[in-house]
């Protein structure tokens, strides 16, 4: 299987801010994140072009990619993830708090929302990314990360419960 010129583009354009706001949201340095993002495209290539069976969903596989590629970035380095600094570089890489499409960030303030993302649980700041900033579906989240739908459901609910009472916290 590999792909023309021109699908490979299409898949480019179409995923590109979505797969490098994750890789930002995760390691918190912008240069890190487009060598990430880079990279996600590159191993797609790799993949397309040494396989011969048909990728079902393109952004859940860029996303499994981008979540592999993440955990080398940090298992390479031998650290724990960073928190979020620079708020001005997040703001321009998540939506308005005020828009209606996500409703998980009306009327919230986006320092807290950045700080509560660093400070739950990768996989719970995962499934908040995709789902609510991403909008990914449950079924293209299970795609993802190999788990049932039933699971990701039970586990985006206790994720927002912990991103609320991070929220609420204070730090």
């Amino acid at each position: 299987m590999t792909f023309t010129q021109e699908e490979f583009t299409q898949i480019y354009n179409g995923h590109i801010e979505q797969i490098y706001r994750f890789c930002y949201l995760k390691v918190s340095s912008k240069p890190d994140a487009e060598d990430l993002t880079q990279g996600v495209f590159l191993k797609l290539l790799e993949y397309v072009k040494n396989q011969d069976e048909k990728i079902e969903n393109t952004r859940a596989f860029l996303y499994q990619i981008a979540r592999n590629s993440i955990t080398d970035y940090y298992r390479d380095r031998g650290r724990a993830p960073l928190h979020l600094e620079d708020k001005e570089e997040l703001r321009e890489t998540i939506p308005s708090p005020d828009a209606p499409e996500h409703p998980l960030f009306i009327n919230s303030d986006m320092r807290d929302i950045s700080r509560a993302l660093t400070n739950i649980n990768q996989e719970y700041a995962d499934l908040v990314i995709w789902h609510y900033i991403d909008d990914l579906s449950i079924p293209e989240i299970s795609q993802i990360n190999g788990k049932s739908e039933g699971t990701n459901r039970v586990t985006l609910h206790r994720a927002l419960k912990a991103l609320k009472e991070g929220m609420t916290s204070g730090d």
